[in-house]
């Protein structure tokens, strides 16, 4: 029979992972500046179940497909980079062009992720009518997604508006930054978003969880190997992808694949990044004392995470009558709600010329 102090213990972890999570929590509300026409409480009259609709659901779908709060993770991610918070990824193409999604970046976006915020659009318009954006329901999954594989929980500012237009191709490719990146590179393009190192290597701790397919990484193992990358961890790689062309796929995480916490820095510290974007946070000079202390110190990362993704997830996003709030994520409002959405503009625009 197991003594008082080990039943006590597991007590004690989830204890101290609660406190650590509210301190996130706290630490971010209180350092984060909330763009202008975001807040806390957005939906506190309007939807305020929003946020436990969407919570419920994702525990559900987890407990089924973990694998799917990385792809919904990744879904803000693109979704953010490229043109704002807009919730342009999810807007399919149309005569006037390809999507963000046909851009080669978006490829390998989960199809599942997709649908997954199409029935959560449903089941919060179910509830509430039509006045949850898109682009905060994705907000809030991407959130979730973090907490339910065992991240930090925390609060995210609401009251996005669905954007009008999706991002060009050549946006898209300039604003994600390709798996061969190096560290420099990375820095630059997020530095013009107001990213500072700590941010940078923060957010790319989003790759704890989740998969990538070969072609992302073979050009570190062929023809030659990369110097940096640890040989067996490289042979192994091979295996699963024996040619530049393979097909397959494998997890970035090698140590907890499905875990949200701070193994991806004890990976790069180990030349086991998968990725030259990954790998090179450790091998650069100005990222590799922040790397190091991430993988001594899973609360400080989490601290920094939340700091980073309030940061990104308030990006260049629409507030107030800008944009619209979309009945099809997939899809822009047909006929009056543009027309209305223009003019309201307009008039706004007008009132402060006048």
């Amino acid at each position: 029979m197991a003594s008082a102090a080990e039943s006590f213990t597991p007590l004690l972890l989830i204890s101290s992972l609660l406190v650590a999570s509210w301190f996130c929590a706290t630490e971010a509300k209180s350092t984060v500046p909330v763009v202008q026409g975001l807040s806390w409480t957005f939906y506190q009259s309007s939807c305020p179940k929003v946020e436990s609709i969407i919570r419920k659901q994702l525990e559900k779908v987890f407990k089924k497909e973990i694998g799917q709060a990385a792809g919904l993770l990744r879904l803000h991610f693109h979704d953010c980079f490229v043109q704002g918070c807009d919730g342009s990824v999810l807007l399919d193409g149309s005569a006037s062009g390809p999507s963000e999604q046909d851009a080669p970046p978006n490829l390998t976006l989960r199809a599942r992720a997709f649908e997954i915020i199409d029935d959560l659009r449903e089941r919060v318009h179910k509830e509430c009518g039509r006045v949850v954006s898109c682009s905060d329901i994705l907000a809030i999954a991407a959130r979730d997604s973090v907490y339910l594989s065992g991240g930090p929980d925390y609060d995210v500012p609401l009251g996005r508006r669905d954007g009008l237009n999706f991002a060009t191709r050549n946006a898209t490719l300039d604003n994600l930054l390709p798996p061969f990146a190096n560290a420099d590179t990375i820095l630059s393009s997020l530095a013009a978003k107001t990213f500072d190192p700590t941010d940078v290597v923060a957010l790319s701790g989003g790759h704890t969880i989740g998969i990538s397919h070969c072609s992302s990484f073979t050009d570190r193992l062929y023809p030659t190997q990369d110097p940096t990358m640890d040989k067996t961890f490289a042979n192994n790689l091979k295996g699963i992808c024996p040619a530049s062309d393979s097909n397959s796929t494998t997890v970035l995480d090698i140590r907890s694949p499905n875990n949200f916490d701070n193994k991806y820095y004890v990976d790069l510290m180990n030349r086991q990044g998968l990725f030259t974007s990954d790998q090179d946070l450790y091998t650069n000079k100005k990222t590799r004392g922040i790397v190091t202390s991430f993988a001594a110190n899973q609360s400080l990362f989490f601290e920094k995470f939340v700091v980073a993704m309030i940061k990104m997830s308030q990006l260049s996003v629409l507030t107030g009558k800008q944009g619209e709030i979309r009945s099809s994520c997939s899809v822009r409002n047909s006929g009056s709600s543009y027309l209305e959405s223009v003019v309201e503009e307009g008039f706004e625009a007008l009132s402060e010329l006048i």
